[in-house]
This record gives structure tokens, sequence and C-alpha cells, in this order.
């Protein structure tokens, strides 16, 4: 919680200058899935400084919700939400994600987008999601994977282990940030690895779709 505490003023320069500003695309490419479900109520984990909570306000729900670790994220998204009158919609708590403060059975939607990875234990986070999903409700889960084909697997290797920590230091100001996000992303099991660990969780129908060469992907699980 420290680390993302540290790097919470950066965190969303940091990951539109990191990806080019390509992330965008690949969150609003996930909130379209959402338009084929129903949608009334979403929880966003591991929700940061708010690109996806606000990008899901567009899909008029009832209501979301968005937790977090980092309470200096939240802090930041909540000034972002009364700047743009969004915080009657979006409600904001402290709260880890291997133990949502929600009851069984309560959300339409569940979405996460680059933080699955930082889960401390798998499988007690996507338990959690499975439980706090309605029957027939959703989890999207938006997280890097790691390219299979030259050439895009030779230079995002070069970029993600050399050139994201360099300037990741430079600018947060935090010299183990940017070296725990490779870390992670090597570490993270992606494609059909991440689907049989979705499975496991209890979720059908799911599948994913690569994104940019297999830079990133969306998961997509049914409960």
């Amino acid at each position: 919680m420290e680390m993302f505490d540290s790097i919470a003023g950066k965190y969303e320069f940091l990951n539109h200058f990191l990806s080019f500003g390509i992330d965008k695309g690949w969150r609003k490419k996930a909130i379209r899935i959402i338009k084929n479900y129903e949608h009334k109520h979403i929880l966003d984990i591991a929700t940061g400084t708010g690109d996806m909570t606000i990008l899901a306000a567009g899909l008029e729900p009832d209501g979301i919700y968005g937790i977090d670790i980092s309470g200096e994220m939240l802090k930041i998204q909540q000034k972002k939400l009364i700047k743009l009158k969004l915080d009657h919609l979006i409600k904001l708590q402290q709260a880890e994600c291997e133990n949502l403060p929600f009851d069984s059975n309560t959300f339409d939607i569940t979405t996460t987008a680059f933080g699955v990875r930082n889960f401390e234990n798998l499988d007690q986070g996507l338990s959690e999601i499975y439980r706090v999903l309605n029957v027939g409700g959703v989890c999207i889960i938006l997280e890097f994977s790691k390219p299979s084909k030259f050439p895009v697997k030779h230079f995002y290797n070069l970029y993600l282990n050399h050139f994201v920590p360099v300037v990741g230091k430079a600018i947060s100001k935090n010299k183990f940030a940017y070296k725990y996000l490779p870390n992670t992303v090597n570490q993270f099991p992606h494609g059909d690895d991440f689907l049989k660990i979705l499975m496991k969780a209890g979720f059908k129908n799911s599948y994913y779709r690569a994104l940019s060469g297999g830079i990133a992907s969306i998961y997509v699980g049914e409960k």
C-alpha cells in the first residue's frame, strides 16, 4: 500500500505516458463489452485514480463502487469525481481486494484494470469477485500480458524491462515501483493459463481478447 500511495500523484500520468496513451483505448474496449450485459450495479476493483469508474459512468448505471487499498489514490479520484459532478453516482471505499466489504450477489459487473496481478492472493481475490457478483453477473479484467510473436515480443521485452524502470523511477521518484511493474508482468499468468484460473474460481463461458499484439488482454468470465 505504501508504494502505491507514494506514486499516486504521478500514477495516471505515467500510465498514459508509458503506454503512449494506448491504455485509454484498451479501457474503452473493456467498457464496450459491459454494454452487452446487465450493468445497473458496477464494482471497480483496484480503482486507482478512476479511469475505469469515470468511463463506466457513461453507461448510465444505477451506481458504481470503486475500491482500492491506496487511500492516496482514492483521494485523487474523489477530487476528480467532484469536479466532474460524478460523486453522487460513484462511491469510493478503501478496502482489500481479497476481502471485499460487500454482500454476496450484489453487483452485475466487476471491472479490474491492471490490478489483478497485484493481488496478494490471486485465488482469494477472484473468489471474492465471484462471491459479490449476481448470478449471471460478469467479471471483466484488463491486464498486461506478454506478446509471443517477433518482433513485438522482442521490442516489448526491451521496453518493459529496461525503459519502463528507468523512466518510471525518474518521474515517480520511487526506485522500486517501476521495477515492480515488469516483475509482476513477467510472473503473471496470461492467455489460456489465466482462463484456467478463472474457471477454477467458478467462472464459466470465459474468454479473452488479446490487444495490441498481445501487450494486454481483456478477460471475461460469467458467474
